[in-house]
């Protein structure tokens, strides 16, 4: 019996990964889900990987329509509607009450808002992540990624295909960001991204609450990223990833720009 059941099992987890890897209606291979469960130092994290020079890495913020997508369903909506499938999605950086980009946005090569140079707000308490320095911006071009400082992508003005702005920069040339405080009691849950020696990229995502500085180290010692750059943090993060059964919600009532992996054409 115990056998029989085991052969059972094998045939099922035999017949799982074949259908992951069925074939798109064109005949191209599906692509395997991107994201993993990872543990660090005591935190579990969501890492998706995705090489740039072969993947379907775009930015959504305004639908057909013109309103916001906010949702992650929305998105995934209007890429079905197109005829593929969201592998998955994360929030792509901050937002403003209207859930327009706070900083430099590039979709499909066009920029629809420009680089953010505003001084940081005067408060009375921290100032607010956006404004932390060093400010960054991911990008892609005709080169692969990027993850940079705001003031160096300001010198270089390159052209690229997408772009989004956040901040504070996580990593920068192998190095923490010296204004991380180890030890922080500042912890809530976080999300980034990170470019590896290779070229591979990690879109991050914490299950728990994490301070700045482990956020950074799991990047720089874990996932071997040199560049990295924090997107966003409590409620204003979340993850779409269906194998995983993620399909989150913002308190806020939405999000604002969007990073979505697109997969080939469905059954």
């Amino acid at each position: 019996m115990l056998r029989t059941m085991f052969a059972f099992a094998l045939l099922l987890a035999g017949a799982l990964a074949a259908k992951a890897q069925a074939p798109d209606a064109d005949g191209t291979p599906a692509p395997a889900d991107p994201c993993t469960r990872r543990n660090f130092e005591g935190t579990a994290y969501i890492v998706c990987g995705v090489d740039p020079a072969n993947a379907d890495l775009r930015l959504f913020w305004k639908d057909a329509g013109g309103k916001p997508y906010r949702r992650f369903s929305g998105v995934a909506d209007a890429v079905t509607r197109q005829g593929h499938r969201l592998l998955f999605a994360m929030n792509a950086g901050m937002y403003r009450e209207d859930f327009t980009p706070m900083g430099l946005y590039v979709e499909d090569g066009r920029e629809l808002i420009p680089v953010n140079r505003e001084a940081p707000p005067k408060v009375s308490g921290p100032v607010p992540n956006f404004f932390k320095q060093s400010n960054g911006i991911f990008y892609l071009d005709e080169t692969g990624a990027h993850i940079i400082p705001t003031a160096d992508f300001l010198k270089q003005q390159p052209k690229t295909r997408l772009a989004t702005q956040s901040g504070p920069m996580l990593v920068i040339a192998g190095k923490i960001n010296p204004i991380f405080i180890p030890g922080s009691s500042d912890r809530t849950r976080r999300n980034g991204v990170g470019l590896s020696a290779d070229g591979t990229l990690r879109f991050v995502i914490s299950e728990g609450d994490v301070n700045f500085h482990d956020f950074a180290s799991f990047f720089r010692d874990e996932l071997k990223c040199p560049d990295a750059l924090f997107l966003d943090g409590g409620n204003g993060t979340g993850l779409y990833n269906p194998a995983l059964g993620r399909n989150d919600t913002s308190w806020h009532g939405g999000y604002g720009p969007i990073l979505g992996l697109v997969g080939g054409k469905q059954d």
